[in-house]
């Protein structure tokens, strides 16, 4: 973790924490590291907020000062940034989003030539150029200055691989899409629409400021509503940038990260393409679905909390399918990101060839109530390691047994202790999140 740099880019409010010099300087080191012996070629997308246009015009005048040609998507989602990257065979490509968060907050999220997430040491490097005391980078001058290109065609090429995955009609299926007044707003309807689906649209009139806002993916709860209300047969809601997917079935019921991967890792299994027999998950995945998985014989791993380490697992081991609670699906077969409409296209393959419901399709899974609390402590690292928080939590972990289990893990970027508890019963969550809460605010505050 940088100092600018987390586990999702460069992020902060636009023009507080991330402002247009440091987008400005992104784009020269950019510019000048991917173009020492080439004429760097980098492609550009953005979200519906405010700032991303202040954001890609900052970025675009420090990469082409440095002597790279710039090709502009304009409003478009990660992955769609990630797919033409990695099949244009680009330098590197960037994104401009804050993903889930409020409109005022904005990031930098830089893919490398692969479609991933940009080297730590790369980012380190930003880093120290932003903060140098002088600009050692030249300036392109004369024909090595670069040049923006309106590059749409790159999103409507992304369209087209979409729907060239999708092996049967949508005909006769009622779908809703809440695509959170954000990136998805041009891209998803067209996908379903086309597939053959009568879609239902929400939130998809993005006007710089209503990004995320009582939509999409952090408020499922309007989807679902809206999913019952016009007695439809599945709904999917993305975030900002579309890199995640919360499903609602055909009942009203959320159909979370977890669900979504046991749906589709089982369906994988089934049809003898699931590599390794392994799901890759995160530590908040949720006990009910390492149940599930156990009765269906399907195994499991577990990274920390982000899918940066859920790719790099799946990179490492050759799996095909891991995500996150959150959303954050990856299908590593046909992308090197998470993908919200992506992994909408994918339950609706399920579904059809199931031919059943959605509810149907995870009625096996019995998700256990879990409880967060984060903690804010003097010192994270000594808070986890003290010794009457360690036997507090040794004492719930006994209690529980194999009904339901604690995870006490250090914030990424705050000084916080977070304690999760899952069990039977929100009752028993409450009870044991306390008790170590309490241990933690007596000792550690």
């Amino acid at each position: 973790m940088g100092k600018y740099f987390g586990t999702d880019g460069f992020r902060g409010e636009a023009n507080v924490d991330l402002n247009v010099l440091h987008a400005y300087k992104v784009g020269r080191f950019l510019g000048y590291y991917y173009g020492q012996e080439h004429k760097a070629r980098i492609v550009i997308g953005k979200d519906t907020r405010r700032s991303s246009y202040m954001f890609e015009d900052a970025l675009s005048a420090g990469l082409t000062a440095s002597g790279a040609d710039v090709y502009l998507i304009h409003v478009t989602t990660t992955p769609s940034v990630s797919y033409v990257v990695r099949s244009e065979n680009f330098d590197c490509g960037i994104m401009i989003s804050a993903s889930h968060n409020p409109f005022y907050d904005n990031g930098i999220k830089v893919l490398n030539g692969l479609g991933h997430k940009l080297e730590a040491e790369v980012e380190q490097k930003i880093e120290e150029y932003i903060d140098g005391p002088e600009d050692a980078i030249p300036f392109a001058t004369k024909e090595k200055i670069g040049r923006t290109t309106d590059y749409i065609i790159g999103r409507n090429r992304y369209i087209g691989y979409l729907m060239s995955l999708v092996t049967r009609s949508f005909k006769d299926m009622k779908v809703g899409l809440d695509c959170a007044n954000g990136s998805a707003y041009e891209i998803a309807k067209g996908v379903f629409d086309a597939l053959g689906a009568k879609t239902y649209v929400i939130n998809n009139q993005p006007d710089g400021t209503n990004i995320n806002k009582n939509s999409g993916s952090t408020h499922i709860e309007v989807l679902q509503e809206y999913v019952k209300e016009n007695k439809l047969d599945v709904g999917f809601a993305f975030d900002g940038d579309a890199d995640r997917c919360l499903a609602v079935d055909d009942k009203g019921n959320i159909v979370d990260g977890d669900l979504i991967l046991y749906v589709c890792g089982s369906y994988l299994k089934e049809k003898g393409e699931l590599n390794n027999n392994t799901i890759v998950t995160t530590v908040m995945s949720n006990l009910g679905l390492y149940k599930a998985l156990d009765k269906k014989g399907i195994s499991y791993e577990k990274t920390a909390v982000g899918d940066k380490y859920v790719y790099e697992n799946m990179m490492k081991n050759d799996h095909i399918i891991g995500g996150e609670q959150s959303g954050h699906i990856i299908f590593s077969k046909y992308a090197a990101t998470g993908d919200g409409v992506l992994t909408a296209l994918m339950i609706m393959e399920v579904i059809l060839e199931k031919k059943t419901s959605l509810s149907e399709l995870v009625k096996e899974v019995v998700i256990y109530p879990q409880l967060l609390e984060n903690i804010r402590v003097a010192d994270k690292k000594a808070a986890m390691e003290h010794p009457a928080v360690q036997a507090a939590a040794k004492e719930v972990e006994k209690s529980l047994g194999d009904d339901g289990r604690i995870l006490l893990r250090e914030s990424g970027t705050e000084p916080l202790v977070r304690v999760m508890v899952e069990a039977q019963t929100d009752e028993l969550c409450q009870k044991y999140v306390k008790m170590v809460a309490d241990v933690i605010k007596a000792n550690c505050v």
